[in-house]
């Protein structure tokens, strides 16, 4: 077999020891490998480094081990070429399982051509998705601990729910801050509302009615804590945020043209990808990369539902949920599609063929620098209106009609 690359270093690592191997031309026209472990603490990869270096090593190779990979790489990439090898490749072959095993495997796969790297962004983007996955997981202890405070509420007798849609907004706010404080006197809680809230003070003067006792005040006071330190902590990380992605301001504005896509959407698409589309080559590669790929298992003729595939969970969660703020949308071809699709298969199967979509136009978007263009509600229907008069002829035929048709000249 060919070698692509004459002097290659396969690492694995661990999160004590990193073990490599250099394979460099030898003599008779042999390969020959060198094999050594080194730390994982800080300047131990340095060391490393430099016997990568004085061994002429071009391209090092390394498997996506947890997060024990980032260290080492890092601190390569400034030398050297790196490559970040997907595990599942890694691990077709048999009979291969020990750390010097696996750094020479790695090695000779990448010497001749048979693996590719996996996408590894710059390290500017790499702050970025820092910060924005930092962000979800906060939204996501938020919304844990709202769902918490409405257990605990119920358990009160406390139905503030029923009356206030958000029990974590203002007004309901100064009502549990209150309880928490000691008043117990439902009229004057329900008197704290705020704007259009004082419409329903009745109706809260009654939901406020319960049996709220000690121990119940503090478990809400940890939880309001909870939340306004989540709240504070989303809002520093937003600041933050945004003014890292003054240089994407472009993209930013492109991508908010897409029904459904709001300013978090499009910020983590850019954290997750670094808005370079060449890297991925088509929005093909692009949908398999995010998990949002329509699978396919094909066998003697028949093709059985395979789901979507693995890939980027914060991006394809992120997109999934803005193909349902644009099913909600009037009037638009992904609002059309959304509906089409869930009346055939189900919300599920909807929501993610929605995001399919709008992940493909934002690749095109960013490739030629175009805003959205929607291309109408009634697009899917002027693409086949034969195969639409059919649908309908169908449908009047099975409720016991006939249907002559004559078409307009």
């Amino acid at each position: 077999m060919d070698v692509l690359v004459d002097r290659v270093a396969g690492l694995d690592i661990g999160k004590a020891i990193v073990v490599a191997c250099v394979r460099t031309p030898g003599p008779n026209g042999k390969r020959v490998s060198q094999i050594r472990t080194f730390r994982t603490m800080t300047r131990s990869p340095v060391v490393m480094a430099d016997w990568l270096v004085e061994c002429g090593v071009t391209l090092a190779a390394m498997e996506s081990t947890s997060t024990y990979w980032k260290p080492v790489f890092y601190c390569l990439e400034e030398r050297m070429e790196c490559w970040l090898l997907n595990a599942a490749h890694m691990k077709a072959v048999p009979g291969r399982k020990s750390d010097v095993r696996d750094a020479a495997w790695i090695a000779q796969l990448v010497e001749h051509g048979l693996v590719r790297p996996s996408f590894v962004p710059p390290p500017e983007i790499r702050s970025l998705r820092n910060l924005t996955r930092y962000r979800v997981q906060l939204m996501g202890d938020r919304t844990r601990d709202a769902g918490h405070l409405e257990k605990l509420l119920e358990d009160a007798s406390i139905k503030l729910s029923v009356v206030a849609s958000n029990i974590t907004g203002t007004s309901a706010r100064d009502m549990l801050g209150a309880l928490v404080a000691g008043e117990r006197d439902p009229a004057v809680m329900a008197d704290l509302a705020r704007s259009t809230m004082r419409r329903k003070i009745p109706d809260l003067t009654e939901a406020l009615t319960g049996h709220f006792d000690d121990h119940h005040a503090l478990l809400v006071g940890q939880l309001l804590t909870r939340l306004e330190h989540t709240d504070s902590s989303v809002r520093a990380l937003d600041a933050d945020i945004a003014t890292r992605m003054q240089p994407w301001d472009r993209q930013l504005e492109l991508l908010r043209t897409i029904p459904g896509v709001g300013v978090v959407t499009s910020q983590v698409f850019i954290s997750e990808t670094g808005a370079d589309m060449s890297r991925f080559g088509s929005p093909e590669r692009l949908s398999a990369w995010a998990g949002l790929a329509p699978g396919m298992h094909e066998s003697a003729g028949k093709r059985m539902p395979a789901g979507s595939r693995p890939g980027n969970k914060w991006l394809a969660s992120m997109f999934v949920e803005a193909a349902n703020s644009a099913a909600r949308c009037k009037d638009t071809y992904l609002a059309a599609q959304f509906a089409r699709i869930a009346s055939r298969r189900g919300h599920g199967r909807a929501a993610v063929a929605v995001a399919h979509s709008v992940l493909v136009s934002a690749y095109w978007m960013l490739e030629r620098d175009e805003p959205y263009q929607d291309l109408g509600p009634d697009w899917l229907t002027k693409r086949n209106n034969e195969a639409h008069a059919r649908r309908l002829v169908a449908q009047l035929e099975r409720l016991g009609h006939t249907v002559v048709l004559d078409p307009v000249p």
